[in-house]
């Protein structure tokens, strides 16, 4: 298995995989169909006041652009960024984590539209419509933090592990002067958390046969400044110890074991592949 370049080369516009192709003409088309079928919004679209019953809402939001800025970006997204991830997870696994990520976003803000509503009183959180692929596009970013993280990016100088960082701070920044925007930042930053718990304690390894990836590289106190680690490491490890119920490793020389059998990202393979 080869590592993924970030690197700008003669085929930057090639080597677009299927699946990334036919995931571009969903977008494109839902775009298009809500832009002529208006009244689409209110059935695709996740409008908390009207998920139950329209449950179905919670999986076809993540898919609906309604801007067209949103479905450009999105659309070049998945295609660029996917054709780095897909070789390396399978298409199987690819789609897994596009359907767990958008699924799992809509769900937490839809729990969060109806908490601000009682906190608020304001029904414009029950009825604003939600939807866009922008919090799989976030998930991505984990993703190449997690593959490639002391890569640098070309032209920017700047390692890939800072990707989904400056991304929520970029978007955090211009929900302050762009009220717009804001609407965007929950499936931003709910998208990069649940992308990074999949692949921090879901996703299956095939070389290994185990899930996960409990190396301190991607640890959650790692989309952080190292001066806050020493903060954030001891909350973060109650959420860990929650999630996963293993001890932290004695040191890194040891790596992670389950009964004796080394765990993904402390593996020869895994430590290989990440360098």
């Amino acid at each position: 298995m080869s590592t993924p370049s970030l690197s700008v080369g003669t085929n930057l516009v090639s080597g677009f995989t299927r699946l990334c192709k036919g995931l571009a003409v969903v977008l494109v088309a839902g775009h298009i169909v809500v832009q002529l079928f208006p009244s689409a919004i209110s059935y695709v679209a996740l409008i908390p006041a009207r998920t139950i019953p329209f449950a179905w809402n919670l999986i076809t939001a993540g898919y609906i652009e309604q801007s067209i800025y949103g479905v450009v970006v999105s659309t070049i997204g998945l295609l660029f960024i996917g054709k780095l991830l897909e070789p390396v997870w399978g298409s199987k696994e690819f789609l897994k984590f596009i359907f767990v990520v958008n699924f799992l976003t809509s769900v937490l803000i839809f729990i969060t539209a109806i908490a601000l509503y009682y906190i608020t009183r304001q029904e414009n959180y029950l009825y604003m419509p939600l939807s866009g692929f922008h919090g799989v596009i976030s998930g991505f970013l984990v993703g190449i933090k997690q593959i490639v993280p002391d890569q640098e990016l070309p032209l920017l100088k700047l390692k890939a592990k800072w990707l989904p960082s400056i991304t929520l701070l970029l978007s955090i920044a211009i929900s302050f002067w762009a009220l717009e925007s804001a609407r965007y930042l929950p499936t931003i930053i709910f998208g990069t958390y649940t992308s990074w718990i999949y692949l921090r304690y879901w996703q299956r390894k095939p070389e290994t046969k185990l899930k996960g990836d409990p190396s301190d590289d991607f640890a959650f106190s790692s989309f952080f400044p190292d001066f806050l680690r020493p903060v954030i490491d001891p909350i973060a490890s109650i959420f860990d110890r929650i999630l996963c119920r293993r001890s932290d490793a004695s040191d890194d020389g040891q790596g992670y074991t389950l009964g004796g059998v080394p765990l993904p990202g402390s593996d020869p393979i895994e430590a290989s592949r990440r360098r």
